[in-house]
């Protein structure tokens, strides 16, 4: 039993350790409804391990740029407090002092120190986040569709096939990762936010375009919805034939590692699970594209219920994940992951590089260590597990794959092609870029061979004009 007494806490804390998962029933005994821990809460949070004086400050210092939120579920059975600050989790989670540039940091820290006004702090904040490229990839200028001179919010269309939608009521989570390339989303700023509830101008949008077969419903995360508000988008995926079309639904959540509880214990589990089999038996193929960065995430009995449950709808589990520094930097690490998503039956999809967005200086990963680690990993695994793609760059003209470090004609170079681009045409079309041990992203790369540009350019500058 981990017993420890806190400086300036009012009782001894019992501190459960992620070494001990505990059964379904124990777990929601332990947590009840789900309730969500903020920037409000650090204090007593930090009740629960040896956080400092310096490691809570250094907290509030990030959390007023970007944003902070957990739940019990996540503290009390994902984190192991006796490895903090070094437990994969709790960085995911928890604001580390790193991921503001040193002098951001400095900047909110003296404003916090002196006392300033709310508003103070919230002006520096917001210059600091204008700063670290909230959109990425174009999402704001290029993804968002207009018609008829009407910007269609909430909706991105990317990729031919593909359309993205953000239901307003969907644009939180349970938890925030620390990584999160859309934590503009949680920062309070209309401004940055992509969001609609209008349903009919998503369906209508749908209706108009027959080569869209995939809807991907992402936020946020739209399992933070209830049952009730999910239906009043999906239930006419089933019951109107000017959607036929649209064969496939995903929903991107990162609930079974924050929140497993949704598909299991929560009021309406039991009901989601059911709109989730209907639209299965409508013929349509229902995709749950699943965020798990550790295999710490899938190791408790309620994770390994949950996913049981979605798979007995008929409903398919998909994972995905970016490599990132501090966290999953180990080839090790994610050959674990996957050979035990393959036994729990989830399928690993994408392993990502980190986004230029956010915090990216404290998470990001060179190209060529993102590829040692994905070759280190894969070779490790049965072929059940090498359905994984990757490292896959998220970049403005497409998800570009990093296929090596190889010697061509004298030159050493990146081995690159199009796993999904703007233009279709693009896609598995191998390309090279000289190399650069520092290249973190697409757009610090050059073109190789003395070649002035990159195949695509010229088709992606006409494409944005």
């Amino acid at each position: 039993m981990n017993v420890h007494t806190i400086p300036g806490a009012t009782a001894v804390q019992e501190r459960p350790s992620a070494n001990r998962p505990r059964d379904p029933e124990s777990s929601a005994q332990s947590v009840g409804k789900f309730k969500a821990l903020t920037r409000k809460n650090l204090d007593s949070i930090s009740q629960y391990g040896n956080v400092t004086d310096d490691d809570l400050f250094a907290m509030k210092v990030v959390s007023a740029v970007l944003p902070f939120r957990t739940n019990r579920y996540v503290i009390e059975h994902l984190i192991d407090w006796d490895r903090i600050p070094d437990d994969p989790v709790y960085r995911l989670v928890f604001p580390q002092r790193g991921m503001l540039e040193g002098g951001d940091f400095s900047r909110i820290a003296d404003l916090m120190i002196r006392d300033a006004t709310p508003q103070e702090v919230d002006s520096a904040a917001a210059d600091i986040r204008e700063r670290l490229n909230p959109h990425p990839a174009g999402q704001r200028e290029l993804n968002i569709p207009q018609e008829e001179g009407e910007t269609l919010e909430g909706l991105q269309h990317k990729y031919r096939e593909t359309m993205l939608f953000f239901p307003s009521q969907g644009q939180t989570c349970h938890a925030y990762c620390t990584f999160c390339f859309r934590w503009a989303q949680f920062v309070g700023d209309k401004e940055l936010k992509i969001a609609s509830k209008d349903a009919v101008n998503m369906h209508r949008y749908l209706a108009d375009h027959p080569n869209i077969s995939d809807v991907l419903f992402t936020g946020g995360d739209p399992m933070i919805m209830k049952t009730r508000v999910m239906e009043g988008y999906l239930r006419a995926f089933i019951d109107e034939p000017a959607l036929a079309h649209v064969q496939n639904i995903r929903i991107g959540t990162k609930a079974l590692t924050f929140w497993p509880h949704r598909f299991v214990h929560d009021e309406d589990a039991d009901d989601l699970l059911r709109l989730m089999e209907d639209i299965v038996n409508s013929g349509r193929h229902v995709a749950i594209m699943a965020h798990f960065n550790h295999w710490q995430e899938l190791r408790t009995d309620v994770v390994q219920e949950a996913i049981r449950r979605i798979r007995d709808t008929g409903a398919v589990i998909r994972a995905q994940a970016p490599l990132l520094a501090n966290i999953n930097n180990d080839p090790d690490i994610w050959a674990k992951m996957w050979r035990e998503q393959v036994r729990l039956g989830v399928i690993p999809y994408y392993m990502f590089v980190e986004r230029d967005t956010g915090p990216r200086h404290y998470f990001e990963v060179p190209l060529e260590r993102c590829w040692e680690v994905f070759r280190g990993a894969i070779e490790q695994v049965s072929g059940l597990a090498r359905t994984v793609r990757g490292p896959s760059m998220s970049a403005t003209p497409g998800k570009v794959e990093v296929l090596g470090v190889q010697e061509v004609a004298g030159e050493k170079v990146f081995v690159l092609r199009f796993l999904q681009g703007r233009d279709p045409d693009w896609v598995g079309r191998p390309f090279f870029a000289r190399y650069d041990p520092k290249a973190t992203w697409l757009d610090q790369l050059e073109p190789a061979f003395g070649e002035n540009s990159f195949f695509f350019e010229d088709g992606l500058k006409a494409l944005t004009q």
